[in-house]
């Protein structure tokens, strides 16, 4: 079965737009209920959102559907996704739900479901649900008697800041260190700034003044020009831009220069490695990641094993190999050791304590590899199958056998949106932009 609804990371859409208006969200809260309704015990669900005006519409829209199933309802309101999954667990809730779409700018929102255990569900769970959807669940509404409770639960930001600190190695302080933080006016803009603060740091707070509009506008980790510029006008230590819903993060060192994830993966595969806290012989990363992590990682006498692209492809495959570090060159970076899906406030918090510990600059400590040239372009398509164009077939074969030495190729379509992503790696920069001029043209010509 195809799924309609659900795609790489949940449902997403442009808010009061088919999927994501508040009759689907009622629709999906009593399928995935239904789903989840098993035993005679109290069943509870946790939902929490990011910071768009649109959480107001499809917060309410789940909850009755929810509760028309005889589903406990606690509301947690603004709280970062991984916040979200960590909670569900340890509540014992059947079910947890993250209203956000992540990086998208406010006009957009996203459903995101979460099982007991805390992970983002299988593909199976989510086609059953799509399938409870379209073959009826009226019939299963429970009677008047068992309607489920909805309550809004005011202890969980101080539960959350807590799981994040405990994290950082006891005995290390951030004291010293001057950290500026964008928390991208989202899911994190309390919480980012209080855990860095009581774990000792000087803290310069960007983007903590959300409005339902202006999360991740021109902030945040796919804009952090500000925040690197903030690094440099303050002489701070360290930045760090989290996204909307905080499960990703970049960061800055002292000049301002970004570091993405792959070398923050890098560099604490290369410290667990040394302290004998990594597991797996290596780190799971997706095949958007540079071929310089894998490089690097190969002199250590570590491998790098590479998954789709999402995180729950990743946690996959780092659950079956054994492995307990994980991520994305996005910065969506996954410690098995303490969470179920990407942190970004725990993967920078990694990243301080190796800073920390050995007292080196940001500068001299996060960069632990010399990436190999690559370049990602998005090509908008209107519907249809550019990729089955035989004219895009050939040119993705030619480009592929001229990469072949040293290089790589990566087409795929988004997840999220409707664009195909093309991505090349290559030594020879010339080669490497005429390569993707000739796959974006043929692409954009076939989508049109």
């Amino acid at each position: 079965m195809s799924r309609r609804l659900f795609g790489t990371d949940g449902i997403r859409g442009t808010a009061n737009r088919e999927p994501m208006t508040a009759e689907t969200a009622l629709k999906v809260g009593m399928a995935a209920g239904l789903h989840f309704r098993r035993g005679n015990h109290r069943h509870r669900v946790l939902i929490g959102k990011d910071t768009r005006l649109s959480g107001y519409m499809l917060e309410p829209a789940l909850t009755a559907g929810f509760v028309s199933m005889g589903m406990d309802v606690i509301l947690v309101g603004p709280l970062p996704t991984p916040a979200v999954a960590m909670l569900t667990r340890s509540m014992r809730c059947d079910l947890g739900v993250m209203l956000s779409a992540s990086h998208n700018p406010f006009e957009d929102n996203g459903i995101k479901l979460f099982g007991p255990d805390g992970f983002k569900l299988s593909d199976a769970v989510e086609e059953a649900i799509e399938d409870h959807i379209e073959n009826g669940i009226r019939g299963h509404l429970v009677p008047p008697g068992e309607l489920g409770r909805a309550r809004r639960l005011e202890d969980v930001r101080g539960r959350y800041i807590e799981f994040v600190k405990a994290t950082f190695p006891k005995g290390l302080t951030l004291s010293g260190l001057r950290v500026v933080v964008d928390c991208s006016n989202g899911a994190a803009y309390r919480v980012a700034p209080e855990i860095l603060w009581e774990l000792g740091a000087e803290v310069i707070a960007l983007g903590d003044e959300p409005d339902g509009y202006n999360i991740n506008r021109e902030c945040g980790s796919t804009s952090p020009k500000e925040m690197c510029r903030k690094v440099v006008e303050y002489r701070a230590d360290f930045g760090i831009a989290l996204d909307g819903d905080a499960d990703r993060v970049l960061i800055a060192d002292e000049h301002g220069t970004l570091v993405d994830g792959d070398q923050l993966m890098g560099v604490i595969a290369e410290h667990w490695a040394g302290t004998g806290r990594l597991t797996g012989g290596g780190i799971v990363a997706t095949v958007m990641s540079n071929i310089g992590l894998e490089r690097f990682l190969r002199r250590r006498g570590l491998t790098l094993v590479r998954s789709q692209v999402g995180d729950r492809y990743v946690f996959e495959q780092m659950r079956s190999g054994g492995f307990n570090i994980g991520g994305e060159q996005s910065g969506h970076i996954i410690f098995s050791d303490y969470t179920t899906t990407g942190d970004g406030l725990i993967a920078a918090l990694q990243v301080l304590a190796v800073i920390a510990e050995s007292g080196r600059r940001a500068s001299d400590a996060c960069r632990v590899f010399e990436p190999v040239p690559q370049v990602l372009r998005n090509v908008r398509f209107n519907g249809g199958q550019p990729l089955e164009c035989e004219a895009v077939k050939t040119v993705i074969a030619d480009a592929e056998q001229r990469l072949s030495d040293g290089g790589r190729l990566l087409i795929r379509k988004s997840g999220t949106e409707p664009l195909i992503r093309v991505m090349a790696e290559s030594e020879d920069a010339a080669l490497l932009n005429t390569v993707l001029d000739e796959i974006c043209g043929v692409i954009q010509h076939a989508a049109h």
